[in-house]
Protein backbone atom coordinates (compact mmCIF):
# COMPACT_ATOMS: atom_id res chain seq x y z
CA UNK A 1 0.00 0.00 0.00
CA UNK A 2 1.51 3.33 -0.99
CA UNK A 3 1.82 5.85 1.78
CA UNK A 4 1.44 9.59 1.72
CA UNK A 5 4.57 11.49 0.88
CA UNK A 6 4.09 14.35 3.30
CA UNK A 7 3.14 15.01 6.88
CA UNK A 8 -0.50 15.03 7.75
CA UNK A 9 -2.24 18.29 6.86
CA UNK A 10 -2.61 21.14 9.30
CA UNK A 11 -5.99 21.52 10.96
CA UNK A 12 -8.54 23.00 8.60
CA UNK A 13 -10.38 26.25 9.09
CA UNK A 14 -13.90 26.12 10.58
CA UNK A 15 -16.49 25.34 7.94
CA UNK A 16 -14.04 23.41 5.75
CA UNK A 17 -14.80 19.90 4.38
CA UNK A 18 -13.67 18.14 7.59
CA UNK A 19 -17.09 18.47 9.24
CA UNK A 20 -20.53 17.13 8.44
CA UNK A 21 -22.78 20.12 7.68
CA UNK A 22 -25.79 20.74 9.94
CA UNK A 23 -28.17 19.18 7.36
CA UNK A 24 -26.77 15.75 8.20
CA UNK A 25 -28.09 14.41 11.54
CA UNK A 26 -25.43 13.47 13.99
CA UNK A 27 -26.12 10.39 15.10
CA UNK A 28 -1.51 -5.09 29.60
CA UNK A 29 2.15 -4.55 28.33
CA UNK A 30 4.71 -2.25 26.74
CA UNK A 31 6.83 -2.11 23.65
CA UNK A 32 7.93 -0.25 20.57
CA UNK A 33 6.15 -0.06 17.28
CA UNK A 34 7.32 -2.76 14.92
CA UNK A 35 9.08 -2.51 11.57
CA UNK A 36 7.54 0.07 9.27
CA UNK A 37 5.76 1.70 12.18
CA UNK A 38 7.84 4.84 12.40
CA UNK A 39 9.63 5.98 15.55
CA UNK A 40 10.28 3.45 18.28
CA UNK A 41 8.40 4.15 21.46
CA UNK A 42 9.76 4.37 24.92
CA UNK A 43 8.00 3.03 27.97
CA UNK A 44 5.34 5.46 29.14
CA UNK A 45 4.66 6.08 32.84
CA UNK A 46 2.18 8.96 32.69
CA UNK A 47 -1.24 7.84 31.42
CA UNK A 48 -2.64 11.27 32.32
CA UNK A 49 -6.09 12.65 31.79
CA UNK A 50 -7.59 10.59 29.04
CA UNK A 51 -8.31 7.85 31.51
CA UNK A 52 -10.44 10.02 33.68
CA UNK A 53 -12.95 10.34 30.87
CA UNK A 54 -12.88 6.66 30.07
CA UNK A 55 -10.66 7.52 27.14
CA UNK A 56 -11.01 5.76 23.86
CA UNK A 57 -13.37 3.04 25.02
CA UNK A 58 -16.28 5.38 25.52
CA UNK A 59 -14.54 7.50 22.91
CA UNK A 60 -16.08 10.93 23.23
CA UNK A 61 -16.24 10.75 26.98
CA UNK A 62 -12.70 12.01 26.77
CA UNK A 63 -13.71 15.44 25.48
CA UNK A 64 -16.51 17.78 26.34
CA UNK A 65 -15.55 21.38 25.71
CA UNK A 66 -16.05 22.08 29.43
CA UNK A 67 -13.62 23.08 32.14
CA UNK A 68 -10.95 20.50 32.90
CA UNK A 69 -10.42 19.58 36.55
CA UNK A 70 -6.84 20.21 37.66
CA UNK A 71 -3.58 20.49 35.77
CA UNK A 72 -2.02 17.82 33.59
CA UNK A 73 0.39 16.92 36.39
CA UNK A 74 -2.37 16.53 38.99
CA UNK A 75 -4.49 14.53 36.58
CA UNK A 76 -1.53 12.35 35.69
CA UNK A 77 -1.01 11.38 39.31
CA UNK A 78 -4.66 10.53 39.74
CA UNK A 79 -5.07 8.40 36.64
CA UNK A 80 -2.33 5.80 36.61
CA UNK A 81 -4.42 2.64 36.72
CA UNK A 82 -5.16 1.93 33.05
CA UNK A 83 -2.74 -0.46 31.38
CA UNK A 84 -0.87 0.77 28.32
CA UNK A 85 0.72 -1.37 25.66
CA UNK A 86 1.73 -1.62 22.02
CA UNK A 87 -1.54 -2.58 20.36
CA UNK A 88 -0.72 -1.40 16.83
CA UNK A 89 2.52 -3.10 15.86
CA UNK A 90 3.07 -2.56 12.12
CA UNK A 91 -0.31 -0.85 11.62
CA UNK A 92 0.65 2.44 13.25
CA UNK A 93 1.06 5.54 11.09
CA UNK A 94 4.54 5.91 9.68
CA UNK A 95 6.44 9.19 9.68
CA UNK A 96 5.40 9.63 6.06
CA UNK A 97 1.75 9.33 7.13
CA UNK A 98 2.10 11.82 9.97
CA UNK A 99 3.67 9.65 12.66
CA UNK A 100 2.63 10.69 16.13
CA UNK A 101 1.65 14.22 15.12
CA UNK A 102 -1.81 15.35 16.21
CA UNK A 103 -1.98 18.17 13.69
CA UNK A 104 -4.07 16.27 11.15
CA UNK A 105 -6.78 13.60 11.17
CA UNK A 106 -6.69 11.02 13.96
CA UNK A 107 -7.69 7.38 13.51
CA UNK A 108 -8.17 4.96 16.40
CA UNK A 109 -8.94 1.24 16.49
CA UNK A 110 -11.34 0.20 19.26
CA UNK A 111 -11.65 -3.51 20.04
CA UNK A 112 -14.21 -5.01 22.39
CA UNK A 113 -13.55 -8.38 24.00
CA UNK A 114 -16.02 -10.29 26.13
CA UNK A 115 -13.51 -12.00 28.41
CA UNK A 116 -15.08 -13.81 31.35
CA UNK A 117 -13.25 -15.23 34.35
CA UNK A 118 -13.79 -18.85 33.33
CA UNK A 119 -12.27 -18.38 29.87
CA UNK A 120 -8.59 -18.89 29.00
CA UNK A 121 -6.66 -15.68 28.35
CA UNK A 122 -5.84 -16.66 24.76
CA UNK A 123 -9.31 -18.05 23.94
CA UNK A 124 -10.83 -14.68 23.11
CA UNK A 125 -12.07 -13.14 19.87
CA UNK A 126 -12.79 -9.48 19.30
CA UNK A 127 -16.43 -9.37 18.25
CA UNK A 128 -16.60 -5.58 18.51
CA UNK A 129 -14.38 -3.82 15.97
CA UNK A 130 -14.76 -0.05 15.58
CA UNK A 131 -12.76 2.56 13.69
CA UNK A 132 -12.87 6.02 15.28
CA UNK A 133 -12.08 8.80 12.81
CA UNK A 134 -11.53 12.41 13.86
CA UNK A 135 -10.98 14.82 10.93
CA UNK A 136 -8.19 17.38 10.85
CA UNK A 137 -10.63 20.01 12.11
CA UNK A 138 -10.78 18.12 15.43
CA UNK A 139 -14.39 19.19 15.94
CA UNK A 140 -16.28 16.01 15.14
CA UNK A 141 -15.84 12.26 15.40
CA UNK A 142 -17.15 9.21 13.53
CA UNK A 143 -17.61 5.59 14.57
CA UNK A 144 -17.55 2.86 11.91
CA UNK A 145 -18.23 -0.74 13.00
CA UNK A 146 -16.78 -3.70 11.11
CA UNK A 147 -18.94 -6.87 11.06
CA UNK A 148 -17.42 -9.72 13.07
CA UNK A 149 -18.19 -12.23 10.29
CA UNK A 150 -16.43 -10.28 7.53
CA UNK A 151 -14.18 -12.57 5.52
CA UNK A 152 -10.58 -11.44 5.82
CA UNK A 153 -7.16 -12.40 4.56
CA UNK A 154 -5.36 -12.46 7.89
CA UNK A 155 -1.61 -11.89 7.44
CA UNK A 156 1.06 -14.09 9.00
CA UNK A 157 2.15 -13.05 12.48
CA UNK A 158 5.56 -14.04 13.79
CA UNK A 159 4.85 -13.31 17.46
CA UNK A 160 2.20 -16.05 17.72
CA UNK A 161 3.53 -18.29 14.96
CA UNK A 162 0.40 -17.82 12.84
CA UNK A 163 1.12 -18.47 9.16
CA UNK A 164 -1.77 -16.47 7.75
CA UNK A 165 -5.00 -17.56 6.14
CA UNK A 166 -8.61 -16.77 5.30
CA UNK A 167 -11.04 -16.54 8.20
CA UNK A 168 -13.68 -14.34 9.80
CA UNK A 169 -12.09 -11.05 10.82
CA UNK A 170 -12.81 -11.56 14.52
CA UNK A 171 -10.45 -14.56 14.41
CA UNK A 172 -7.49 -12.21 13.82
CA UNK A 173 -7.47 -11.34 17.52
CA UNK A 174 -7.59 -15.03 18.46
CA UNK A 175 -4.70 -15.99 16.15
CA UNK A 176 -2.56 -13.08 17.35
CA UNK A 177 -3.11 -13.98 20.99
CA UNK A 178 -1.92 -17.58 20.66
CA UNK A 179 1.43 -18.95 21.89
CA UNK A 180 2.16 -16.07 24.24
CA UNK A 181 1.03 -13.28 21.92
CA UNK A 182 -1.53 -12.21 24.47
CA UNK A 183 -4.05 -9.43 24.01
CA UNK A 184 -1.32 -7.17 22.63
CA UNK A 185 -0.60 -9.72 19.92
CA UNK A 186 -4.30 -10.09 19.23
CA UNK A 187 -4.73 -6.35 18.78
CA UNK A 188 -1.61 -6.06 16.61
CA UNK A 189 -2.77 -8.77 14.21
CA UNK A 190 -6.25 -7.27 14.07
CA UNK A 191 -4.83 -3.83 13.29
CA UNK A 192 -2.53 -5.33 10.65
CA UNK A 193 -5.48 -7.17 9.07
CA UNK A 194 -7.67 -4.07 8.92
CA UNK A 195 -4.86 -1.96 7.47
CA UNK A 196 -4.35 -4.58 4.77
CA UNK A 197 -8.07 -4.59 3.94
CA UNK A 198 -8.85 -0.87 4.11
CA UNK A 199 -5.53 0.98 3.75
CA UNK A 200 -6.14 2.79 7.06
CA UNK A 201 -3.20 3.22 9.44
CA UNK A 202 -3.80 4.12 13.06
CA UNK A 203 -2.70 6.71 15.61
CA UNK A 204 -3.74 4.57 18.55
CA UNK A 205 -5.91 1.75 19.81
CA UNK A 206 -7.83 0.50 22.82
CA UNK A 207 -9.02 -2.89 24.00
CA UNK A 208 -12.26 -2.68 25.93
CA UNK A 209 -13.12 -5.52 28.30
CA UNK A 210 -16.91 -5.42 28.34
CA UNK A 211 -16.97 -7.07 31.77
CA UNK A 212 -15.13 -4.04 33.15
CA UNK A 213 -17.22 -1.70 31.02
CA UNK A 214 -20.20 -2.46 33.28
CA UNK A 215 -18.39 -0.73 36.15
CA UNK A 216 -17.89 2.36 34.00
CA UNK A 217 -21.62 2.58 33.30
CA UNK A 218 -22.37 2.00 36.97
CA UNK A 219 -20.05 4.92 37.82
CA UNK A 220 -22.08 7.04 35.43
CA UNK A 221 -25.27 5.83 37.13
CA UNK A 222 -27.39 4.81 34.15
CA UNK A 223 -27.43 5.45 30.40
CA UNK A 224 -30.45 6.21 28.24
CA UNK A 225 -30.88 3.54 25.56
CA UNK A 226 -33.62 3.30 22.92
CA UNK A 227 -34.49 -0.27 21.94
CA UNK A 228 -35.61 -0.37 18.31
CA UNK A 229 -36.58 -4.06 18.22
CA UNK A 230 -37.64 -6.21 21.17
CA UNK A 231 -35.12 -8.97 21.82
CA UNK A 232 -34.78 -11.75 24.41
CA UNK A 233 -31.35 -12.10 25.98
CA UNK A 234 -29.31 -15.01 24.70
CA UNK A 235 -26.93 -14.74 27.65
CA UNK A 236 -28.75 -13.85 30.89
CA UNK A 237 -31.72 -14.86 33.05
CA UNK A 238 -33.35 -13.36 36.14
CA UNK A 239 -33.23 -15.39 39.37
CA UNK A 240 -34.92 -13.97 42.46
CA UNK A 241 -35.06 -10.66 40.67
CA UNK A 242 -31.31 -10.58 39.98
CA UNK A 243 -29.59 -10.93 36.57
CA UNK A 244 -27.28 -13.93 36.16
CA UNK A 245 -25.38 -15.61 33.34
CA UNK A 246 -27.39 -18.54 31.98
CA UNK A 247 -24.87 -21.13 33.18
CA UNK A 248 -24.82 -19.66 36.69
CA UNK A 249 -28.61 -19.31 36.80
CA UNK A 250 -29.10 -23.00 35.98
CA UNK A 251 -26.81 -24.03 38.83
CA UNK A 252 -29.10 -22.37 41.40
CA UNK A 253 -31.96 -24.77 40.64
CA UNK A 254 -34.36 -21.88 41.16
CA UNK A 255 -37.06 -20.59 38.78
CA UNK A 256 -35.60 -18.51 35.96
CA UNK A 257 -37.22 -15.65 34.06
CA UNK A 258 -35.89 -14.58 30.65
CA UNK A 259 -34.38 -11.12 30.34
CA UNK A 260 -36.33 -9.34 27.60
CA UNK A 261 -35.32 -5.94 26.23
CA UNK A 262 -38.60 -4.33 25.22
CA UNK A 263 -39.01 -1.70 22.53
CA UNK A 264 -38.79 1.89 23.72
CA UNK A 265 -36.41 4.31 25.46
CA UNK A 266 -35.34 3.90 29.08
CA UNK A 267 -32.53 4.46 31.57
CA UNK A 268 -30.48 1.26 31.82
CA UNK A 269 -28.11 0.10 34.53
CA UNK A 270 -24.70 -1.23 33.53
CA UNK A 271 -25.61 -4.93 33.36
CA UNK A 272 -28.75 -4.25 31.33
CA UNK A 273 -27.12 -1.86 28.84
CA UNK A 274 -24.25 -4.26 28.22
CA UNK A 275 -26.53 -7.27 27.89
CA UNK A 276 -28.61 -5.42 25.32
CA UNK A 277 -25.49 -4.36 23.42
CA UNK A 278 -24.35 -8.02 23.29
CA UNK A 279 -27.49 -9.34 21.56
CA UNK A 280 -27.58 -10.34 17.89
CA UNK A 281 -29.80 -13.43 17.84
CA UNK A 282 -33.42 -12.44 17.30
CA UNK A 283 -32.57 -9.11 15.66
CA UNK A 284 -33.62 -8.59 12.01
CA UNK A 285 -30.09 -7.83 10.83
CA UNK A 286 -28.21 -9.82 13.46
CA UNK A 287 -24.67 -8.47 13.96
CA UNK A 288 -25.41 -5.34 11.94
CA UNK A 289 -28.13 -4.39 14.44
CA UNK A 290 -25.79 -5.25 17.30
CA UNK A 291 -23.16 -2.90 15.84
CA UNK A 292 -25.63 -0.02 15.84
CA UNK A 293 -26.73 -0.85 19.38
CA UNK A 294 -23.11 -0.84 20.56
CA UNK A 295 -22.50 2.49 18.87
CA UNK A 296 -25.64 3.82 20.55
CA UNK A 297 -24.29 2.68 23.93
CA UNK A 298 -20.94 4.42 23.38
CA UNK A 299 -22.69 7.62 22.39
CA UNK A 300 -25.04 7.39 25.38
CA UNK A 301 -22.04 7.00 27.70
CA UNK A 302 -20.34 9.97 26.10
CA UNK A 303 -23.40 12.14 26.61
CA UNK A 304 -23.85 11.02 30.20
CA UNK A 305 -20.19 11.65 31.03
CA UNK A 306 -20.43 15.23 29.81
CA UNK A 307 -23.80 15.86 31.42
CA UNK A 308 -24.62 17.37 34.82
CA UNK A 309 -21.05 18.21 35.73
CA UNK A 310 -19.80 14.61 35.77
CA UNK A 311 -16.32 15.59 34.61
CA UNK A 312 -16.05 18.58 36.94
CA UNK A 313 -17.17 16.76 40.07
CA UNK A 314 -14.05 15.36 41.80
CA UNK A 315 -15.98 12.59 43.60
CA UNK A 316 -17.77 11.37 40.49
CA UNK A 317 -14.57 11.78 38.54
CA UNK A 318 -12.63 9.57 40.94
CA UNK A 319 -15.22 6.80 40.67
CA UNK A 320 -15.08 7.04 36.89
CA UNK A 321 -11.27 6.85 36.91
CA UNK A 322 -11.25 3.73 39.08
CA UNK A 323 -13.83 2.01 36.89
CA UNK A 324 -11.93 2.91 33.72
CA UNK A 325 -8.76 1.42 35.15
CA UNK A 326 -10.40 -2.01 35.11
CA UNK A 327 -11.86 -1.80 31.62
CA UNK A 328 -9.15 -0.75 29.15
CA UNK A 329 -5.77 -1.40 27.67
CA UNK A 330 -4.61 1.66 25.78
CA UNK A 331 -2.10 2.63 23.09
CA UNK A 332 -1.65 6.25 22.01
CA UNK A 333 1.16 5.66 19.55
CA UNK A 334 3.77 7.36 21.69
CA UNK A 335 1.78 10.56 22.21
CA UNK A 336 1.11 11.59 25.83
CA UNK A 337 -2.56 10.96 26.50
CA UNK A 338 -3.02 14.47 27.85
CA UNK A 339 -2.11 15.79 24.41
CA UNK A 340 -4.94 13.79 22.87
CA UNK A 341 -7.38 15.21 25.37
CA UNK A 342 -6.43 18.84 24.96
CA UNK A 343 -6.24 18.49 21.18
CA UNK A 344 -9.79 17.14 21.06
CA UNK A 345 -11.38 19.21 23.78
CA UNK A 346 -13.70 20.83 21.23
CA UNK A 347 -15.48 17.54 20.48
CA UNK A 348 -18.51 16.54 22.54
CA UNK A 349 -20.83 13.55 22.67
CA UNK A 350 -23.24 15.39 20.39
CA UNK A 351 -20.52 15.60 17.75
CA UNK A 352 -20.29 11.81 17.50
CA UNK A 353 -21.60 10.47 14.18
CA UNK A 354 -22.31 6.73 13.99
CA UNK A 355 -21.98 5.04 10.60
CA UNK A 356 -22.97 1.66 9.13
CA UNK A 357 -21.02 -0.65 6.85
CA UNK A 358 -22.92 -2.40 4.04
CA UNK A 359 -25.96 -0.19 4.63
CA UNK A 360 -26.60 -1.92 7.94
CA UNK A 361 -27.64 -5.23 6.43
CA UNK A 362 -26.27 -8.43 4.96
CA UNK A 363 -23.67 -8.37 2.19
CA UNK A 364 -22.92 -12.06 2.09
CA UNK A 365 -20.15 -13.79 0.17
CA UNK A 366 -20.65 -17.19 -1.43
CA UNK A 367 -19.42 -19.03 1.66
CA UNK A 368 -21.88 -17.34 4.01
CA UNK A 369 -19.41 -14.84 5.42
CA UNK A 370 -19.79 -11.10 5.06
CA UNK A 371 -17.86 -8.89 2.64
CA UNK A 372 -17.49 -5.15 2.22
CA UNK A 373 -19.67 -3.73 -0.56
CA UNK A 374 -18.43 -0.99 -2.90
CA UNK A 375 -19.95 1.84 -0.84
CA UNK A 376 -18.21 0.61 2.30
CA UNK A 377 -14.84 0.41 0.55
CA UNK A 378 -15.36 3.98 -0.67
CA UNK A 379 -16.13 5.00 2.91
CA UNK A 380 -12.84 3.52 4.12
CA UNK A 381 -11.03 5.40 1.36
CA UNK A 382 -12.74 8.58 2.52
CA UNK A 383 -11.43 7.93 6.02
CA UNK A 384 -7.91 7.46 4.70
CA UNK A 385 -8.13 10.69 2.68
CA UNK A 386 -9.90 12.63 5.47
CA UNK A 387 -12.92 13.23 3.22
CA UNK A 388 -15.47 11.37 5.32
CA UNK A 389 -17.80 14.34 5.87
CA UNK A 390 -18.17 14.87 2.12
CA UNK A 391 -18.75 11.15 1.65
CA UNK A 392 -21.52 11.06 4.27
CA UNK A 393 -23.30 14.00 2.66
CA UNK A 394 -23.23 12.17 -0.68
CA UNK A 395 -24.15 8.80 0.86
CA UNK A 396 -26.61 9.47 3.72
CA UNK A 397 -27.62 5.78 3.88
CA UNK A 398 -24.40 5.07 5.79
CA UNK A 399 -25.78 6.96 8.80
CA UNK A 400 -26.95 4.80 11.69
CA UNK A 401 -30.69 4.65 12.31
CA UNK A 402 -30.27 4.63 16.11
CA UNK A 403 -31.03 7.73 18.16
Amino acid sequence: MPVQTSRRPQSLEPGSPGRVPPIVPTQPGHGGRGPGGGKKRTKRKDPLWAKLTVIFGAVLMMTSGIAIVGSKAVIGQATSSIDQGNLLGEAGKTDAEGGNSLEGPIDMLLLGVDARARWAADDVRSDTIIILHIPATHDQAYLISIPRDTEAQIPSFEKSGYRGGTDKINAAFFHGAQNGGGWEGGAQLMAKTIKSMTGISFDGAAIINFGGFKNVIDALGTVRICVSHEVKSHHMMMVDGKPMWNADAKKTGKPMTPVVHKKGCKEMEGWEALDFARQRYGLPNSDYDRQQNQQQLIKAMAKKATDKGMLTNPIKLNALIKAAGKAFILDTGGVPIANFIFTLKGVSGNDLVTLRTNGGTYSTAGNGREKFNDTTMQMFQAVKNDKLADFVVSNPTVLSTRK
